[in-house]
């Protein structure tokens, strides 16, 4: 009784300690990362799967640092910059930015609304964007910070079902072991180009934005967090990490899935 009463104790622990760093690694789930691993597992089957090694730590190590910046600074990237450099680099930042968020969001919202054609395509996709586009407006300007946190935070529940359905279908297990820990490398410009697009999409602009900003906004929700200690840094790094981790897991989904038809 004691042992199931301290895994609990520890699971509600670790489910409190997720936040900024799963939601920014589910958000990385969009449009444009699964065309990319769904083409690579279409045109390559399992042979990219050795790419999560080198993204996964990639991943981890700048969403941490911009966790790091959040808590310790209280302001964002932008913030952050515009107190610490020149000017110039505040605008280069954003001519290179701006867009690339932008372009990223729209993506996004028309994915949404071509999924929800699907389901009733009586009603044009565009048509399900604009209603998008203005519902998460109306959210992100009317909600406060820790609705809209706490709604991300347990619709992230949902994707769990990525980590039961690779065991409900037919893998061999064997050679996906061996595609993951075995690099293969093709030197030529179409195998080439998948780890490209790969680590493109994986380490997007806005996470790392999304990463600072949540950060600054959970501290400001916990009003007793005053210092950043070595705990506060703990539960940061098990947040990002476990984050980025269960993304790179359903980038291994995609790759072998997509292959035997899957999506």
């Amino acid at each position: 009784m004691n042992n199931k009463k301290n895994i609990t104790k520890k699971l509600f622990r670790f489910w409190k300690i997720l936040g900024p760093g799963l939601v920014t690694g589910v958000s990385d789930d969009d449009p444009s990362g699964i065309a990319t691993y769904s083409q690579a597992g279409a045109a390559y089957g399992l042979s990219t799967l050795w790419t999560a090694f080198i993204t996964f730590p990639l991943m981890a190590s700048i969403q941490g640092m911009c966790a790091r910046i959040g808590l310790v600074t209280s302001q964002g990237l932008a913030g952050t910059i515009k107190t610490n450099y020149p000017k110039p680099v505040l605008y280069l930042m954003l001519l290179f930015s701006f867009p690339a968020i932008v372009m990223n969001i729209g993506a996004d919202i028309a994915g949404m609304g071509a999924v929800s054609n699907l389901i009733f395509p009586s009603i044009h996709a565009s048509s399900f964007s604009i209603i998008f586009t203005i519902t998460l407006l109306v959210l992100i300007i009317f909600l406060p910070y820790q609705k809209i946190a706490n709604v991300l935070k347990y619709l992230c529940i949902v994707l769990f079902v990525y980590l039961i359905i690779p065991f409900l279908s037919n893998q061999d297990w064997i050679a996906v072991l061996k595609a993951t820990f075995i690099p293969t490398i093709k030197f030529d410009k179409e195998f080439i180009s998948i780890p490209v697009a790969i680590l493109g999409t994986t380490i997007s602009p806005y996470l790392f934005f999304w990463q600072a900003t949540m950060e600054v906004e959970d501290k400001k929700r916990n009003k007793k967090l005053v210092v950043v200690d070595k705990k506060v840094i703990d539960d940061m790094k098990e947040d990002v990490n476990f984050g980025m981790f269960f993304f790179k897991y359903r980038h291994v989904f995609y790759d072998s899935h997509r292959r035997v038809g899957f999506i």
